[in-house]
């Protein structure tokens, strides 16, 4: 199959190209915006004991009011408020309210804080939109305009709020995905330059890969509105490092085998068609691993991974399609003055760092799958320290952002939990009017919970049937205390309600709890379906049902080394608290599923170098140094790529760039150079059981009669391959 794919694009690559510019053109012409949603509530389904609660706010208290915006007030000389300064405020206050700002429902002063120093102006905006770019939109006139009526008074004034850090958490992004960008963009181009010596062959992944990311974001556009997914300006960043780093590794894994062609002796055309027939399964097989591992995030009850998995899903498709299409084709077309001005890719090159590593592999296979399995089995000591958090605004945009720093204020000035207070919604189950008698102890007994700092009853809706309990907790809403606080809450809340009635708790500490609750069913599912699948892909490559059992164990502690060593990093030497909570969901499919291509690249090689009549342990040795150069060349390019991540400036993007870099190297320098194949080498043939995928299909007929020059370039390949 991907002979024949070879042999059309080459004999016809103008209007292969043709055809992705015509795709590309229609594409993003008419492909929806992408929208994003920064609203936790909207992660989670609506089984969800939080959900529940909003739904339940909405219904009983349409007019209830909970801040969007908060504006945080203090003097500018940092003493307490006088009488004038109060007054300034509920000035300022009622001339916000006025403006009729877009989405701004109700604009209230605010309480001051217990050691008169702070105080506060409260924004309500419509909660359908909650989450949503136009709540940015207005929180950015609110910001502005807040900061033009406090001029000419002693006070200084900060936005926060749910609102506000949608704002900031998009600018933060725009400025990231900048970065991100520009950083992906120059490591690759340097390293082709480095490995290549050729201009042309440094650029034209770049704009070949750019051309790809335009066709998927827009597919992605169309797959997002069509299925109706949560978007999340997260995953712009991740896409254009899955992107490039990606389809370079897809270029790479051609262009070394291209170039060993020609070194072969193909001509230039049969170059390119032998190398897709050659290494094309092996890319398919990649992406296929890496495509299913992320359709499986599908499964997950999280709707930012929801989102996030058909989306990477849809990208490595069309990189896939493109690698195998779109870069033979213009490669085809241009001919060997790819590799202008460079001659060095005429002969091969001794190798003799990997020709060494590979009679290192093929002597003492048992020395080196101990050694390199006793690296990942250390670092991966490290999970047992593993904590989550669960605050994703202020992991999505660094600590100096002036929400944020609302935020850290706002838990020194008033209770920690007062920001985002908890809600207890007791209803009745007949729809008839509660005893109001009852109210009193149920209140007590809610505030006698250990983390909670006071209970009271906030509001009862028309009829009666609804009431609204306002619980604060001790801690931020988000830190693993309010969590577990807001567990006892709802172990209270329910056991104490009274007869007839229900009770369901709300608020961001409910919401974390549940997202808690969501991502550990999602450890449960996700995983071992990635996991079984990527094994169904590997068996069916490899023709094998032992292989694929100690690839993915393989690739497995490769997981566990780099979740061990980022909890060293993070929550050890630099002091976090814990990791972003959907990390190692996020890090186990990248790992496993990109990780595992260079697993496939190796143990193919591998097996191609059986076929050639050559014994297990020599067939290692020499996948190492023939293929070793291209996994050591996409491993660092890949990792590389996706530490670019940590110049995003948040805990976020900084923990998983860090986390999928140091992962993809563990799969390139450790497992695939030395751990599978010299694990595959110990084994033996039995690592192809039941079929003999290893075993040469005829014996080997003697060389032909060479030229000189033939000899030179069959000199280097003892084996005398040809198609």
């Amino acid at each position: 199959m991907f002979r024949r794919i070879g042999n059309v694009v080459v004999r016809h690559p103008v209007w292969t190209i043709v055809a992705w510019l015509i795709a590309a053109v229609a594409i993003v012409a008419t492909a929806p915006s992408l929208p994003s949603n920064s609203d936790e509530s909207s992660f989670l389904p609506k089984s969800y004991e939080s959900i529940k609660a909003a739904d339940i706010q909405a219904k009983a208290f349409p007019a209830a009011f909970t801040p969007s915006a908060i504006a945080l007030y203090q003097r500018t000389d940092g003493g307490k408020l006088t009488a004038a300064d109060k007054k300034d405020v509920e000035r300022i206050s009622s001339e916000l309210g006025e403006k009729k700002i877009d989405q701004v429902q109700k604009v209230v002063p605010g309480q001051a804080s217990s050691d008169g120093r702070y105080t506060m102006t409260l924004v309500q905006m419509d909660s359908k939109n909650a989450g949503q770019p136009v709540q940015a939109d207005a929180a950015k006139v609110l910001r502005d305009d807040v900061k033009q009526l406090v001029k000419g008074t002693d006070l200084e004034v900060k936005l926060g709020g749910s609102a506000a850090q949608a704002l900031d958490q998009q600018d933060s992004s725009k400025r990231g995905e900048a970065l991100i960008g520009i950083g992906t963009f120059v490591i690759i181009l340097v390293t082709l330059l480095i490995i290549f010596r050729a201009p042309i062959l440094a650029f034209l992944p770049l704009i070949t890969i750019g051309l790809v990311s335009a066709i998927a974001n827009g597919l992605i556009a169309y797959a997002t509105k069509l299925f109706g997914l949560q978007a999340n300006s997260s995953i712009s960043s991740i896409l254009i490092v899955v992107l490039f780093g990606v389809g370079t590794d897809y270029f790479l894994f051609l262009m070394f085998r291209y170039r060993e062609r020609l070194r072969l002796g193909d001509e230039p055309k049969q170059a390119m068609v032998n190398a897709v027939d050659r290494v094309g399964e092996a890319i398919a097989s990649a992406a296929g691993a890496v495509i299913i591992a992320f359709l499986a995030l599908v499964l997950s009850t999280l709707g930012f991974l929801k989102q996030m998995g058909p989306a990477l899903a849809i990208a490595v498709t069309v990189t896939l399609i493109a690698g195998l299409t779109l870069i033979p084709a213009v490669v085809s077309l241009i001919g060997p003055k790819v590799f202008w001005p460079s001659k060095s890719w005429q002969r091969e090159p001794e190798n003799a760092r990997f020709a060494a590593l590979g009679r290192g592999v093929q002597k003492r296979p048992a020395l080196t799958t101990a050694l390199s399995g006793l690296v990942l089995v250390v670092l991966s000591l490290g999970t047992l320290g593993f904590n989550a958090t669960f605050d994703l605004a202020s992991g999505s945009m660094p600590k100096t952002k002036e929400s944020m720093v609302v935020q850290d204020e706002m838990q020194k000035a008033y209770s920690a939990g007062a920001a985002a207070p908890t809600d207890v919604y007791l209803s009745s189950t007949d729809g008839k009017a509660i005893d109001t008698t009852v109210f009193d102890a149920y209140v007590k007994k809610l505030a006698a919970v250990d983390g909670v700092a006071n209970a009271r009853l906030a509001q009862l809706n028309k009829d009666g049937s609804t009431i609204d309990f306002n619980v604060t907790l001790k801690y931020e809403a988000s830190t693993d205390k309010a969590i577990e606080t807001v567990g006892r809450v709802r172990e209270v809340a329910h056991a104490d309600a009274p007869p007839g009635t229900e009770a369901v708790v709300g608020g961001m500490s409910s919401i974390y709890k549940d997202i808690d609750t969501a991502v550990t069913h999602d450890y449960k599912t996700v995983f071992p379906v990635a996991a079984l699948l990527i094994m169904l892909i590997l068996g069916l490559l490899l023709r094998s049902v032992v292989a694929p059992w100690y690839l993915i164990a393989s690739v497995g502690l490769g997981f566990g080394a780099t979740l061990g060593a980022t909890v060293w990093i993070f929550q050890g030497a630099v002091g976090h608290s814990g990791l972003m909570f959907m990390l190692p969901v996020i890090m186990y499919l990248f790992v496993v599923a990109i990780g595992t291509d260079y697993n496939i690249l190796m143990i193919a090689r591998l097996r191609e170098e059986a076929r050639e009549g050559r014994e297990p342990r020599e067939a290692a040795g020499m996948a190492l140094r023939h293929a070793g150069p291209t996994v050591a060349a996409a491993g660092f390019i890949l990792a590389a790529t996706f530490a670019t991540m940590m110049l995003a400036g948040n805990a976020l993007l900084t923990e998983m760039g860090f986390a999928v870099s140091f992962g993809i190297a563990v799969a390139a320098f450790v497992m695939a150079m030395f751990f599978t194949p010299s694990l595959t080498a110990l084994i033996g043939h039995a690592a192809w059981w039941p079929g003999h995928a290893d075993r040469a299909k005829e014996p080997a007929a003697p060389p032909a009669p060479v030229s000189g020059g033939e000899r030179d370039t069959l000199a280097h390949d003892p084996a005398g391959r040809r198609n």
